[in-house]
């Protein structure tokens, strides 16, 4: 079997732009800061409800 037939190599695989990991940018890191607050609420408030 010649390379041609392998197909890509490891290199070029993970040269490829769509394997890149995503670069966080700061809305999404605000909107993930916002998505544990509530959830601490919601949960902080179930707990107590649940004491009671």
């Amino acid at each position: 079997m010649s390379k041609k037939d392998q197909g890509l190599s490891k290199y070029e695989v993970q040269r490829n732009s769509l394997n890149k990991m995503p670069v966080p940018d700061k809305q999404r890191e605000e909107f993930a800061k916002e998505m544990v607050e509530d959830a601490k609420a919601a949960f902080g408030q179930e707990q107590t409800e649940q004491e009671e």
